[in-house]
């Protein structure tokens, strides 16, 4: 397949800012290729993108697994949803500059900003390029130089505890069943409400909590039922 000069230019900075050099030229080209940039998807980035999320994951939990042996399953998805996420990826693909070598469409190509999910998206399938052209030490290079570095940020600022996710866990442990959320009461005017919920598990109602919206609710109704359960302590109060 012919590569233009424009495209050529664009893979050799990719290149020089990945500081790897590729031996499938093509290879690379699919990667910096977005569907609006191509000929048809299965030249486009698409394919290589889900082969990226998966390798990313998959080293991002072993690093954690050996990294954090005394954290439990529930701390480590934690910080595993902040790592391998659209945002994180973005941030990444900023850092590098992505939005200047990716390839796209005119119409793309000719907005301000380019989408933040394609410049995301993109990330991914050069992970998945960099491990189809230099194997597992290639991809995990990237993944340490770009993505486990903020695993320490997450870790020492901490992760905020969502703790539907957490009861639901406990719930269905303990219970065989999944907690559901009953609204008691609302207040105040339309602009400035609060609501009063609270978690039922298996026709057992704990005390409920107020938030400034639904979801607020069911955390601090969540968060009520753990405590009365001895999850947690009630220090671990939220903000």
């Amino acid at each position: 397949m012919v590569i233009s000069p424009e495209a050529a230019r664009k893979m050799k900075l990719c290149e020089k800012r990945l500081g790897y050099r590729f031996q499938d030229q093509q290879l690379l080209k699919t990667a910096l290729t977005h569907t609006s940039g191509a000929a048809h998807k299965l030249v486009s980035n698409e394919r290589l993108e889900f082969f990226g999320d998966a390798i990313l994951g998959q080293v991002v939990s072993e690093w954690l697994f050996c990294e954090y042996p005394n954290y439990l399953e529930g701390e480590l998805t934690r910080i595993k949803s902040v790592i391998v996420s659209r945002k994180t990826c973005a941030a990444i693909a900023y850092k590098l500059g992505v939005e200047e070598i990716i390839i796209v469409g005119k119409g793309i190509g000719s907005q301000s900003v380019i989408p933040e999910s394609i410049l995301s998206n993109a990330i991914e399938s050069l992970l998945a390029a960099l491990y189809l052209d230099g194997g597992g030490v290639a991809a995990r290079e990237f993944i340490s130089n770009h993505f486990t570095p903020l695993v320490t940020l997450v870790v020492s600022e901490g992760v905020p505890t969502n703790f539907k996710s957490q009861f639901q866990q406990v719930a269905q442990r303990e219970f065989k069943t999944t907690p559901i959320y009953e609204l008691l009461d609302e207040r105040g005017p339309d602009h400035q409400k609060e609501f009063h919920v609270s978690a039922v598990v298996d026709d057992q109602v704990f005390d409920p909590g107020w938030g400034k919206s639904k979801k607020e609710a069911e955390q601090m109704a969540a968060y009520l039922a753990l405590v009365a359960l001895g999850e947690i302590e009630e220090s671990n109060l939220p903000e």
